[in-house]
């Protein structure tokens, strides 16, 4: 017997930003690493070596804020719409690295804004089906997005469509990790779609169209 999902609007709040901490601090604490070896090292190249990874790092935790910003915030008064080129940016900003690339195929338009929170969510759903890294195709019509991910060991975990339905998973953990599938189930209902998982050989599809 599955169980609903009971959070209060403060909890939800509380596991949303421990969700956008955790994506942030990796970066952030690599750009302290950074700075503490250029404060105790003499050797030129070692130097060089944390100015490069304090470069790196800032982009990505300035990325990965940008992302965040569009997945998870106001982005706007309510009733607001968002450039899907806006959205097409901080994706590649957060997702394409040496592991994973994205094939976008959103027609760019102004869409409401949940609806573009709900497309972002998306593209992280897909990322968690494929672990090892891969490709993520992403399409977008008038009736929602349609995404597809390969790549090695790609499969469809089984907490996913359970915290997308609003159920708590069978281990009934409902925390940071699981907050966001659960987040992106409350954000379809929202805008009118219904999400479905299927295996097309050894790729995940992942339809959200309307319900």
């Amino acid at each position: 017997m599955t169980t609903a999902i009971d959070l209060d609007k403060l909890d939800l709040a509380a596991l949303l930003c421990s969700r956008v901490c955790h994506d942030v601090i990796s970066p952030v604490g690599a750009i302290v690493n950074g700075l503490e070896v250029l404060e105790d090292e003499d050797d030129p190249s070692m130097k060089q070596f944390a100015l490069e990874l304090i470069a790196k790092s800032a982009r990505q935790a300035s990325a990965r804020l940008q992302f965040c910003r569009l997945a998870f915030g106001a982005a706007g008064s309510a009733g607001a719409q968002i450039d899907t080129g806006d959205a097409e940016n901080v994706a590649r900003g957060f997702i394409q690295d040496d592991r994973t690339s994205l094939d976008w195929q959103v027609p760019r338009a102004l869409l409401p804004k949940n609806r573009v929170k709900l497309l972002l969510n998306l593209l992280l759903v897909a990322g968690a089906t494929i672990p090892r890294g891969g490709r993520i195709h992403v399409a977008g019509s008038d009736d929602g997005f349609r995404l597809r991910t390969e790549g090695s060991h790609a499969r469809i975990p089984a907490h996913l469509p359970t915290l997308l339905a609003g159920q708590v998973p069978e281990d009934g953990q409902v925390d940071a990790h699981a907050i966001q599938p659960h987040y992106t189930g409350l954000l379809a209902r929202e805008v009118g779609v219904a999400i479905t998982f299927a295996m097309d050989g050894e790729a995940v599809l992942i339809e959200a169209v309307a319900a």
